[in-house]
């Protein structure tokens, strides 16, 4: 299986602040989607989980450094220099620019703000002073300043249009001292500062410097070149505040560009033009037999509140505004206060541990219910309803156990997260039945195991299916096993989705990922990534509620690769591009008759061997970390909870072969985000 560094890691842990994670993950969004997934990191995760082997840049945000050194310093900081030094990039932002060089100077001679020493990784090997302008103050903005930054183009050898000057946020940030003298140790200065600065800098005033450290490199900033002035709202109690705001605005193009550039220096492939991050769309009910949207309309009557007119679900983690059936007027204004009173309500996140996607819990969704008929084609350009609802009636006519799964459906274009609108709103999951379906063209927050948060792109099938598993199956069915239910019925609908398709090379990985051949290599047999698997579970009424959700590369053939990019690999070379619309009808068809077959045998020995019949595991030999480098060959899953069995082996047959000892063990994964082989918690068999 290949395995491809496709995730950009911002650090959200301690030290990091919330503005300053924010327009991170948003700028980097924005100029790295969708060739990368753009994704926070915890300090707990970073010291843990084996994050380096997929992991293409490492972001170090603005904040506090004192912080990064009190959780990162010694194995913390180890890791990063060797993830860096074997070919990973380092990019650090005003505090990161301070921690990554060998010294720190702050504030010296200010007695509530000095920071002074040295700092372990070191990747500029010199001192970072500052602050470089005078009136920096903790939690303010009264010492940010729009600073000119004159850009060294002749460091960018290949990149195109880059601006000789531009404005740029500066709050705190520091000059990397006498880095012009620093070029046999691999330094390269990018940027200066163009006005005069309140430290000695020497002989320039280096503002952005990169290194080659190994296989690779790094980059530290001064000021924040990933600041965007349409993230930064006026101040009129701060003077000169507004003026910033619109200088940074008007330079917008110029800062992009050379943040482009850093990120290219940095050996990232950025994107042709400049992705926006999208706003919330409207999320369409609609339903197979039109009566069905109605009744569950009726569902939501004991949770809906009435405000100047209007039904909203106040649920516990997002505002719903429920749009009149005979209207489609905007709602911004009332919306807009709503928010503000909604969001007053709500638990501030703690500091050193930001979540950039809170804000949109501020925004109120939209939901409209189609009550009379499917949703036109121009109100949902990316979903054809009626494509949907004719290839489930399709679909069922090969599934005689498929008779309701997928009959009522919310869509919307643009979404926080499919599984996070049911999951984290218990009201409204409580009110919905087995089988209903919350479908996306594209999320801005997706979920992923762990904290794992990305920009979903379109061409991505993406969904999530509530099931309410009665209590009383808890022992002889176990909930474990619906993700690998999921994880036939995918594989078996790519193959079943029309004639032809059936030698599509998709596979499993164990516990919840779904693999294809990667097409960039025909003349070998190796395995990326297309899709995934993530199971949440709460406990209402007697049921387990499940909110099973799935993504699937399609179309669209970044990060990885797609469906439609497989389709040489089959016999028939007329094959038509896979339709979301089709396949999300195929798959929910093929999960409802494995789960109701599951409901009735449990994961039976048929069910076991589809399941192997996809695997990539068949004696597969792992290497058991905790057990001493024991070596065991994979033999499958227990039958009882589902998890990986192992039987060790040990290389000292007849000519080195390999032998087993009689000890077998169950494998279970420790909830890592990153790689499933490592980090396993075991129990002998």
């Amino acid at each position: 299986m290949a395995s491809r560094k496709l995730n950009v890691l911002v650090y959200t842990g301690t030290g990091s602040t919330i503005e300053s994670v924010r327009h991170c993950i948003y700028s980097l969004r924005r100029l790295l989607s969708p060739n990368y997934a753009v994704i926070p990191i915890a300090e707990s995760a970073l010291l843990k989980e084996p994050w380096a082997p997929t992991c293409a840049l490492l972001v170090i945000p603005g904040g506090a450094d004192l912080g990064y050194c009190r959780v990162l310093n010694g194995a913390g900081n180890r890791m990063i220099a060797q993830f860096v030094r074997r070919g990973g990039a380092y990019l650090g932002f005003c505090a990161g620019g301070y921690y990554g060089s060998k010294r720190c100077e702050f504030e010296i001679g200010n007695r509530e703000l000095e920071v002074a020493g040295s700092r372990e990784l070191a990747f500029f090997p010199g001192t970072c002073r500052g602050g470089a302008f005078k009136g920096f103050a903790y939690h303010s903005e009264r010492g940010a300043k729009a600073a000119t930054i004159s850009v060294k183009k002749e460091a960018f050898s290949g990149v195109g249009m880059l601006p000789d000057e531009f404005r740029c946020y500066y709050n705190g940030g520091g000059v990397f001292v006498d880095a012009d003298k620093m070029a046999s140790e691999g330094v390269e200065v990018l940027a200066e500062y163009a006005d005069s600065l309140d430290v000695e800098s020497g002989s320039i005033k280096a503002a952005v410097v990169y290194r080659k450290i190994g296989d690779g490199g790094a980059v530290v900033t001064g000021p924040h070149p990933e600041f965007a002035g349409v993230n930064l709202h006026p101040n009129r109690d701060i003077p000169g505040y507004d003026a910033l705001v619109k200088d940074l605005t008007a330079d917008d193009d110029a800062r992009t560009n050379f943040l482009k550039a850093c990120l290219t220096k940095l050996g990232l492939e950025v994107s042709q033009g400049v992705s926006a991050v999208p706003s919330l769309s409207k999320i369409h009910v609609s339903s197979l037999h039109h009566f069905e949207a109605a009744e569950l309309m009726d569902t939501f009557e004991d949770i809906i509140t009435i405000d100047e007119g209007e039904s909203f679900i106040k649920a516990e983690s997002d505002l719903f505004h429920l749009e009149k059936p005979d209207s489609r007027w905007s709602m911004a204004g009332l919306n807009e206060a709503l928010a503000s009173e909604y969001q007053a309500t709500k638990k501030t996140t703690g500091r050193g541990t930001p979540d950039p996607t809170a804000e949109y819990t501020q925004i109120p969704k939209c939901i409209v219910s189609h009550e009379g008929a499917w949703p036109e084609p121009r109100e949902t350009p990316y979903f054809n309803h009626a494509v949907f609802y004719s290839s489930l009636r399709e679909y069922r006519k090969k599934e005689t156990k498929a008779k309701e799964w997928g009959d009522v459906l919310m869509y919307g274009e643009v979404v926080t997260s499919t599984n996070t609108l049911l999951e984290r709103n218990p009201k409204l999951l409580a009110k919905l039945s087995t089988g209903f379906t919350l479908t996306a063209t594209t999320q801005v927050a997706g979920r992923g195991r762990g904290s794992n948060v990305w920009v979903s792109p379109a061409g991505c099938l993406i969904f999530s299916t509530v099931i309410n598993h009665p209590a009383q199956f808890a022992a002889s069915r176990p909930i474990v096993f619906l993700q690998y239910l999921a994880a036939i019925a995918i594989v078996e609908a790519v193959k079943t989705y029309d004639v032809g398709y059936d030698a599509i090379p998709v596979k499993l990985k164990w516990p919840n990922d779904i693999y294809a051949r990667d097409p960039t290599k025909p003349d070998q047999v190796s395995y990326v990534k297309i899709g995934g698997i993530l199971s949440n579970c709460a406990y209402s009424a007697g049921n387990y509620q499940v909110v099973l959700g799935i993504g699937l590369n399609t179309n669209n053939g970044r990060p990885t690769t797609s469906l439609d990019a497989l389709l040489p690999f089959a016999a028939s070379n007329d094959l038509a591009p896979f339709r979301l619309e089709r396949l999300l009808a195929r798959i929910l068809t093929r999960l409802e008759a494995l789960y109701g077959e599951f409901c009735h045998t449990g994961f039976s020995r048929d069910l076991e061997e589809r399941y192997y019949k996809h695997w990539l595991h068949t004696n597969q030999i792992v290497t058991l970390e905790a057990e001493a480098g024991v070596k065991a060959r994979v033999l499958g899953i227990t039958r009882d909870w589902g998890m990986l069995k192992a039987e060790e082996v040990r290389d000292d047959g007849i000519n080195g072969a390999l032998r087993t000892t009689g000890k077998v063990w169950a494998l279970q994964s420790d909830e890592n985000s990153f790689d499933f082989w490592k980090g396993l918690v075991r129990r002998r068999l």
